[in-house]
């Protein structure tokens, strides 16, 4: 994709959290390569900005564009589609418990039409060997760690080599440690593969020791932070 087209861009979109607006006027652009983070306090419309992305919410007024998509009339066939270009990372991992690390991650290649045995067994590992998991492709997911299991999520995120990695709190329930592994994970992704990566946190220290643009959302606004702005946010330290 052209590095000068973005990704992801938004036109004076209104952002739905439930049947409310919870964010007006939202313009956001996010390029190929891009490390952007969407902050702020609880309930400021972070993750609604993330469902509205990959299509969980529709898009109240304005315009919006995905990975080629236009929001404001993608038929409902078309997110399944969508959602292929995207890898999506939540706080809590969701991995089915009930099978191993490599069969949670064959369960996603075959829904979303990989065929061959031989191909899918070769993403799984280069994809789990991406993430420094490739001895752990036969472990239960509830024998490993909660920062093994977030790398498992994030290789899960990476096996249709999507535009853009969208993570919504990847590290809020792990430990200070941990999460600083997982960051270095994510911003060796985006510097090695130029993977953009989408990221929501409430937690200061991360976005100030990992850098890229910063997005605040307050007082029903999302707008970007320049560098000489100071984000007055009672935000995690």
């Amino acid at each position: 994709m052209d590095s000068n087209t973005p990704i992801i861009s938004f036109r004076n979109a209104d952002i739905a959290g439930g049947d409310a607006t919870v964010i007006y006027n939202l313009d956001m652009d996010i390029y190929p390569g891009d490390f952007v983070y969407i902050v702020g306090k609880v309930g400021t419309g972070k993750t609604s900005i993330i469902r509205t992305i990959i299509a969980e919410s529709k898009l109240k007024k304005g315009s919006g564009h995905v990975c080629g998509y236009d929001l404001t009339t993608m038929r409902e066939k078309d997110i399944p589609f969508l959602r292929r270009k995207l890898g999506v990372v939540f706080q809590d991992f969701q991995l089915l418990m009930d099978r191993s690390v490599e069969d949670n991650l064959l369960f996603v290649l075959k829904a979303t039409g990989w065929k061959s045995e031989e191909l899918m067994s070769k993403r799984i590992s280069e994809v789990l060997n991406a993430v420094g998991m490739e001895r752990k492709a036969h472990k239960m997911p509830y024998q490993l760690s909660g920062g093994e299991q977030q790398r498992i999520a994030i290789a899960r995120a990476l096996l249709n080599e999507p535009e853009v990695i969208i993570a919504d709190e990847p590290t809020g329930n792990l430990d200070n440690e941990t999460a600083d592994g997982i960051m270095k994970l994510l911003t060796g992704i985006n510097r090695d593969k130029g993977t953009a990566i989408v990221m929501v946190t409430h937690n200061r220290q991360i976005f100030e020791k990992y850098q890229g643009r910063v997005m605040v959302c307050r007082d029903e606004t999302c707008t970007e932070q320049k560098d000489d702005d100071i984000i007055d946010l009672e935000l995690t330290i």
